[in-house]
Formats: structure tokens, sequence, C-alpha cells
């Protein structure tokens, strides 16, 4: 698809075929969301990817959703809350592909970077959320570009998860995203699009201004 296609058609989907998303096209869509970009690109995502009878279990954290089980595929998005995972590896290739200009600016970074390992846990976890948000929905245009919808989902009880999977503590589960390829009615985006806010209303120039609830404009579809 053109990129504008992917932005303006993808929607959030329930309803999936039968059909599997082979091993191949899911290393596809992640070879494609290596490409995020995160905070110090320091990549602090990992994806746990559940299938066939282990979506069962995942159904039961996501309090009995039923496309869970529905989907081909669901993703574990987790991110890292300690920022010194890969920060030394990281700002080695910095400095040698130039990014850097010296080794005592690439020991500055690391040195930030160990500021923001000692920070409050809330801080950290706000830190990893972003740039694991970012990676998110690279997976779902990934998914999308190539003709399997998604849907992501905010409705899990976390610490059950970090049971029910054995994702260690210092693991933030940011995100489930369901994938499949859609029924033949769930993929008409030919449909009226949902009501979105015109940029009028939400974007500030110069100044933020928001726009009053009771002087909100009509819903339309765009």
């Amino acid at each position: 698809m053109e990129f504008d296609d992917v932005i303006r058609t993808r929607r959030s989907v329930h309803q999936y075929s039968d059909a599997d998303i082979d091993d191949e096209t899911l290393s596809e869509l992640f070879e494609d969301v290596r490409f995020a970009p995160s905070s110090f690109n320091l990549q602090p995502w990992e994806f746990l990817v559940v299938r066939g009878e282990d979506l069962e279990r995942l159904q039961s954290v996501a309090y009995g959703q039923e496309h869970v089980t529905d989907a081909a595929a669901a993703v574990v998005v987790l991110g890292t809350l300690d920022p010194s995972d890969h920060a030394e590896r990281v700002t080695e290739d910095l400095l040698e592909k130039g990014y850097l200009p010296d080794e005592e600016v690439a020991e500055a970074r690391l040195d930030t970077i160990e500021g923001l390992a000692n920070a409050d846990a809330e801080t950290r976890r706000v830190w990893t959320v972003q740039s694991c948000t970012l990676a998110t929905m690279a997976l779902m245009h990934a998914a999308w570009d190539r003709g399997i919808a998604s849907c992501p989902m905010g409705g899990y009880d976390a610490e059950a998860l970090h049971e029910a999977f054995g994702v260690p503590d210092d693991y933030e589960p940011v995100c489930l995203v369901t994938l499949g390829y859609p029924e033949e009615a769930a993929a008409d985006i030919e449909r009226p699009r949902k009501f979105r806010r015109p940029p009028e209303e939400f974007v500030h120039f110069d100044g933020f201004d928001p726009v009053a609830r009771d002087e909100a404009t009509t819903p339309a579809d765009d």
C-alpha cells in the first residue's frame, strides 16, 4: 500500500478469518518494527508472540475478550524498566559511525542513561511506555501494509500477565495487539469512518488554546 492508504484505512478489527499468519510474515513484520524510533535509540521493547492454545491463557488475563482467541496471533508488548540494558552497545555503535564526536561525549551519554536507570519506578515506566508505544504503532502499520488487521488492547490484568507467562517484574506490559487476516465485512474500507476530531480542533500554533468540550465541532466522517 501507499503510506497514506495504510494510515487512512487501518482500523481496529475484532473479527478475523481462520487464516494463519506464517512465521515468515511475522518475521517480516518485526523486521520493519526494529526501525521504530526510541529514546536514546535504546529500543527497550520486547515482543511476546502468542499463538494456538496459548491464546486462551492470554484471553484469561485480558478479561475474557473474545477477539484474543479469534485472532491468528496476539503480541504482548513489553518494555524493559532498565534503560541501561542496551546502552553500551548502542553508544559504541553511535561512536563508531560518527554520530558521537569522541569518547568523552559517549561517556557523558552513558552517564545520562545511568541516571535514568536509577530514577524512580514511575519515571522509568513512563520512559519505556513512550518508546514501546511508538514500536506498537509501527507493528500495526507494518501488519496492515500486508493486509493483516490488528487491534491494540489496554484491557488486561498486568499482574496476572506476568504470572501467566513468566514475565520478570522488571518488564512493563505496555499493550496487547491482536493480529489476523480480517473477515470480509471487517475489512471493508469503504465503510464510513468513525468520528475523528478535525485538525483545527487539536492543533495549536504558537500557543496552547484548547477547544472547550461544549464548543467542539459536530462529529463528522473524514
